[in-house]
């Protein structure tokens, strides 16, 4: 029996990785029963931040990790896939149609209990064993309390802020205009393709530089909701509140999420000095996220400050964005490259809380430590994937980080070992390192699989 702590996207991998294994498992999600500040709903594996998984190409790290996924059967690729929704090179989904597709294959696995209720501490080895934590960055105060006493260690506290929403029927369409980035675009659900969407898969809304610049002291001069638990806010960089990047300099904004590279206006012919991007949050197309415009505003002015993105004056918001607490430990301190602690071997943690940032990492993260908490349950030795891979350099970058400067971090190249002898093209070299990824995943997935 594995014991799994979270209904999360990693929580939900494992079960799935560790029942498909033949072994039992009980996983325990305290939702409804303990609401948390952001979730809608009692829904596993429920999205409260964005809606995409990001690149879905060969030629990027996440792209590969999410290939490497598929061919481990990973439930949340599976099932992304059946419910994307337009997003050009990326991977997005329908967030309430993923949760609902998700609940239905946990809870109805034959293998897997749902067991609705909170878990305040960490279980001992006679309570509960093998166990993985992964409640996200969300963990109850009573649990993350216990966390801290059993590894005694201090958490890394962050902060998160979730994108606003609006209401597709309320953007004026004569202001924005159609179009992916640089016309890219992807097609089916494993086998990567150039092929272009004429149309593109995002709306765009064009600023001119008096727009742009009256846009950027409105968003410096509002008011902000406080972060009432926490005295030092501190933002993971790839997340950053736009605010935050408004301070850093008037085109800090402009070269980061409203950067208009790529994207011609079919109106000019030309690039626009800034653009905000609305990606499809549905796949009935009725709903549109602002795309990297996480804030911590007050919802009043949010009304107001992003009224003046062209296209927007009279957007109805289905939801205001928010802030809410990510807590992360330290995880060179802690963990190995298996998602197993160095102090207790039976105990796992996975997702977002082991210090991974992302949808597609936390969900990774679940894969190994549910293969491996499976593989201790039918007394067989845990067995860490091949740094060569994207899913064995995250987890080696998470075991043997330098724990005095660690940060959460996304699957990226960079921290998978280089090649003996690299292409001298980037692209080549991203697609050269895929392909040895992927040849040297095999004898990992047979190991983790055999005798099960």
């Amino acid at each position: 029996m594995v014991h799994i702590i979270g209904g999360g996207l990693a929580g939900c991998e494992a079960a799935w990785q560790a029942a498909s294994m033949g072994v039992d498992v009980t996983l325990y999600e305290m939702r409804p029963v303990r609401p948390t500040a952001v979730h809608q709903t009692d829904g596993l594996a429920e999205l409260v931040c964005s809606n995409s998984f990001r690149g879905d190409k060969l030629d990027n790290a996440v792209g590969l990790l999410k290939e490497e996924m598929r061919r481990l059967g990973s439930i949340i690729m599976r099932i992304a896939d059946e419910v994307r929704v337009p997003a050009g090179a990326a991977l997005a989904v329908d967030r309430h149609l993923f949760s609902e597709r998700v609940t239905a294959a946990i809870t109805s696995h034959p293998r897997i209990l749902v067991d609705r209720r909170e878990i305040t501490h960490v279980p001992s080895s006679a309570e509960m064993s093998p166990v993985i934590i992964a409640t996200g960055p969300l963990t109850s105060d009573a649990l993350s309390a216990s966390i801290a006493a059993v590894l005694g260690r201090e958490h890394l506290a962050f902060f998160d802020a979730i994108s606003p929403i609006v209401l597709a029927e309320s953007i004026d369409m004569s202001k924005v205009f159609r179009a992916s980035r640089w016309d890219r675009s992807l097609r089916g659900t494993s086998e990567v393709t150039s092929e272009v969407v004429s149309e593109g898969d995002y709306l765009n809304c064009p600023f001119t530089k008096d727009q742009y610049v009256a846009f950027h002291q409105a968003i410096v001069a509002a008011e902000k909701a406080e972060a009432h638990d926490f005295d030092n806010t501190k933002f993971f960089e790839g997340c950053l509140p736009i605010e935050v990047m408004a301070h850093r300099g008037v085109d800090t904004l402009r070269f980061g999420p409203m950067k208009p590279a790529g994207l011609d206006d079919p109106r000019t012919g030309r690039w626009p000095y800034a653009v905000v991007q609305l990606r499809q949050d549905t796949l009935a197309g009725d709903h549109y996220s602002l795309v990297g415009f996480q804030t911590q505003l007050k919802w009043p002015e949010q009304r107001r400050v992003f009224g003046m993105i062209p296209g927007l004056e009279y957007a109805e918001f289905v939801r205001f964005g928010m802030i809410h607490r990510n807590t992360y430990i330290n995880g060179p301190t802690v963990l190995t490259s298996t998602w197993q602690t160095r102090r207790r071997p039976d105990l796992f943690f996975a997702g977002q809380v082991s210090g991974v940032e992302g949808y597609v990492e936390s969900a990774a993260s679940g894969l190994v430590a549910g293969r491996n908490a499976a593989r201790l349950s039918l007394g067989q030795g845990p067995v860490a994937p091949p740094r060569t891979t994207a899913i064995g350099a995250l987890a080696h970058y998470v075991a043997h980080a330098d724990p005095a400067h660690y940060n959460p971090t996304n699957i990226t190249f960079g921290i998978i070992p280089a090649l003996d002898a690299p292409p001298k093209s980037r692209h080549d070299r991203s697609l050269a390192t895929s392909a040895r990824a992927l040849a040297d995943l095999e004898p990992w997935m047979m190991a983790t699989t055999e005798h099960s």
